[in-house]
């Protein structure tokens, strides 16, 4: 059986995960499971899956607390750094990181170092650290397996294919809910307007990140880094039906896309059992019901996030880590109705201009910018609040 590492057990994507490896009992084993402060539901699911080690790394350890998972056989890990602890220590053979934003790198980056495999969906961590994550990995003979939807159709499209044959890479976006929308009512845009996306369920960050487009700007860095391809040939197409899930372009002209329903369990079996497929029991795509296909090319007028997220991208150096940063406290103060809709690309824009983005490109330098980004978008929000 395969051991499982999961972090981000309690979110949408560590949810699903656990659905698939309950499916398939007889394939995986839960070693470890993380989240960062949803106690109670962290609790249910190690009652269902008796790991060895359970990591809760937003709040410090009490004794009431490790008694509670003391008594069903499970070793707690807590605070910040937890996460990189558990990827150090722990027994499993393959880490699947669902986390949501920078927290996701330093633990990739440990298990890694361990030639340990990861399934990853936090696109945070080649985004962040892109150049040491895929050295780390080629150093251990690790394998990186994309979960996001997009990256794991490329990762399809590229089985048996030489890389030397890639034109381009295209990544497909529904557009959010705002694609229609026009430039000017942005700043009245609601946080329960921009949390209903119009295809995926996923959870308040990322949902945020899909109405801005910055998603989309993180999946090209990290399409970047997963398949070798230069920036200039990620290419981002608005496919608002969300059953393409993206496609691969080759110097002869032909062209692979992977097709079907917007269903997070597909992608997520595909990576826990490469190389192996097997019957994943979820619903069939049907040509009749989905006869129209469209597509169109994103507007980087309106949407700045992806325009932001691709300069910074091709930038490269401590840059993407600027972004990034800058974009999740951006964020969460849109969720938290400090700042409006439109002002999200503002402060990520002059966080990259002021930021000095030379030096060498660590894990040192990395976290430094990460932590400068921050402290400078929060300090604008105050003055905006």
């Amino acid at each position: 059986m395969k051991k499982l590492a999961l972090l981000g057990s309690t979110g949408s994507i560590g949810q699903n995960t656990l659905d698939v490896a309950e499916r398939l009992k007889d394939e995986f084993r839960v070693t470890v499971l993380a989240a960062h402060s949803r106690v109670s539901e962290l609790l249910q699911q190690c009652r269902r899956f008796r790991p060895q080690i359970a990591v809760v790394s937003g709040i410090t350890a009490d004794r009431d607390l490790e008694k509670s998972f003391a008594q069903l056989g499970v070793e707690l890990l807590c605070g910040a750094d937890a996460l990189e602890k558990a990827a150090q220590q722990a027994d499993f053979d393959l880490m699947v990181n669902a986390l949501v934003g920078a927290a996701g790198f330093m633990p990739t980056l440990a298990a890694l170092r361990r030639g340990k495999d990861i399934a990853l969906a936090n696109k945070e961590t080649l985004v962040v650290g892109g150049e040491l994550i895929i050295q780390a990995a080629a150093d251990q003979g690790a394998a990186i397996l994309p979960i996001d939807s997009e990256h794991s159709a490329v990762f399809q499209c590229l089985m048996g294919e030489d890389p030397k044959a890639i034109q381009k890479i295209v990544l497909t976006a529904s557009g959010g809910p705002f694609r229609d929308l026009p430039a000017e009512e942005f700043p009245r845009i609601r946080v329960q307007d921009a949390l209903r996306h119009p295809n995926w369920s996923m959870g308040q960050k990322i949902t945020i990140d899909s109405a801005t487009l910055m998603n989309k700007g993180l999946e090209v860095i990290e399409a970047h880094w997963l398949f070798g391809v230069e920036m200039e040939r990620v290419q981002v197409v608005v496919h608002p039906q969300s059953i393409i899930h993206s496609m691969v372009e080759f110097i002869d002209g032909s062209i692979k896309a992977q097709l079907g329903l917007p269903d997070m369990r597909l992608p997520i079996q595909l990576a826990l059992l490469y190389p192996r497929r097997l019957d994943s029991g979820l619903p069939r795509f049907s040509f009749a019901e989905h006869n129209q296909l469209t597509f169109e090319e994103p507007d980087l007028d309106k949407f700045r996030c992806l325009d932001l997220a691709l300069k910074a991208g091709k930038a490269g150096g401590t840059l993407p880590a600027v972004l990034n940063a800058a974009n999740e406290i951006a964020v969460q103060a849109f969720l938290h109705k400090r700042i409006r809709f439109d002002q999200i690309p503002c402060l990520i824009e002059e966080a990259l201009i002021i930021h000095r983005g030379g030096g060498r490109v660590d894990a040192a330098n990395l976290l430094a910018a990460d932590k400068w980004a921050r402290r400078f978008v929060e300090e604008r929000v105050q003055n905006f609040s």
